[in-house]
């Protein structure tokens, strides 16, 4: 992301932090409930890449086919910056259910001093923040409802994703028998591909008046299953290069050290492995996977490069995509069709594409 579009984005979310402090000052609150919102907002909102809150904005530019005037844009940016207090709210709340200790390069907001556990209440708030604006802002157009029921449930499909995660692999009790490369891709479309791919670009194309159906040369297109279609399999592609990643890429470049295996993560990596092992090799993942041990991780990863995991990652990164080439090149493109364009999807596949980070 080029640094004007993240400025400009950020600039959107000084205007929204100012709404939202002005509607939650009018409603009574006193001065220290005030500023702890407050700080709940700047804390955990707006540090992270942007990458799905700037996805909306420039998912309605693509649709439009030009720039956005200062209304336009803001009204995209507001959908974009609902996405991030989305994900804001799941990280508030997954870091206390997997006790983490930092978050970006801070503690965790539930360990910040005087948080403790009213960081729940601050999750919920953050998440009740979105349907505030949404009522605010879009309450008078067409597509209010649909905005409502996109977010609901996508919020839902995450958390039910969240909940197969919690019980397949909870960090003080390693059970691999529980893990399966199809639990796995369940977990992903759930906790991640849904949110951090579909969502952005479904808000953009209500916002932009894309129909839930239109014919098109006689056949019947029916475009939000299309973007479905394609976003689900490159929110998996992206979480099982991430997983990748961070078996395989030294600190340096990755930008932290990688603690799947020690934290005992349900990923592609050791999903992939047990297909692949011996039964010795299957031994050494049952006894060392998932330790706070530096030795057991570096057996563990001793059998993930025995088994060619880095080949078999290549062979998959090939295969997903040149599928999602083909079906990004199905979609009727061209100013005579004019309503989903690949533009949108291959945008998402270059950024993931080879990346190392």
């Amino acid at each position: 992301m080029d640094n004007a579009k993240r400025t400009r984005f950020e600039a959107a979310w000084a205007r929204v932090r100012g709404e939202l402090i002005e509607y939650f000052t009018s409603k009574g609150m006193p001065t220290d409930a005030i500023e702890c919102y407050t700080k709940n907002l700047d804390y955990n909102v707006p540090g992270g890449k942007l990458n799905r809150g700037v996805a909306v904005v420039d998912t309605v530019e693509i649709l439009k086919g030009a720039a956005l005037d200062d209304d336009e844009y803001y009204k995209a940016a507001i959908l974009g910056w609902s996405v991030e207090l989305l994900q804001a709210f799941f990280l508030v709340t997954d870091d206390i259910m997997d006790t983490t200790i930092t978050r970006r390069g801070q503690p965790c907001w539930y360990r910040v001093p005087g948080v403790g556990m009213n960081a729940i209440n601050d999750a919920i708030t953050l998440e009740a923040t979105i349907y505030y604006l949404l009522k605010k802002h879009f309450r008078g157009t067409p597509y209010y409802v649909d905005l409502l029921e996109l977010f609901q449930e996508t919020a839902y499909r995450t958390e039910m994703g969240q909940l197969v995660d919690l019980i397949t692999a909870p960090e003080d009790k390693v059970d691999l028998s529980k893990f399966s490369l199809d639990k796995y891709r369940l977990i992903v479309t759930y906790k991640t591909a849904y949110y951090s791919f579909y969502l952005p670009v479904a808000l953009a194309m209500h916002m932009s008046g894309v129909p839930t159906s239109y014919t098109l040369e006689g056949k019947t297109i029916e475009p939000y299953k299309v973007a479905l279609s394609i976003l689900l399999p490159l929110g998996e592609y992206f979480q099982i290069q991430d997983d990748f990643l961070d078996f395989s890429a030294p600190p340096e470049v990755l930008g932290k050290v990688g603690t799947d295996i020690v934290n005992n993560k349900c990923s592609w990596c050791v999903n992939t492995a047990l297909t692949l092992a011996t039964p010795e090799q299957r031994t050494v993942l049952d006894e060392n996977y998932g330790r706070k041990d530096a030795a057991a991780e570096v057996r563990v990863k001793a059998v993930f490069e025995a088994v060619g995991l880095r080949e078999q990652y290549a062979k998959y990164e090939a295969e997903v995509h040149g599928r999602l080439v083909e079906m990004i090149g199905a979609i009727p493109d061209g100013p005579e069709h004019g309503i989903l364009k690949r533009e949108i999807f291959t945008s998402f596949l270059e950024k993931i594409y080879k990346r190392t980070m």
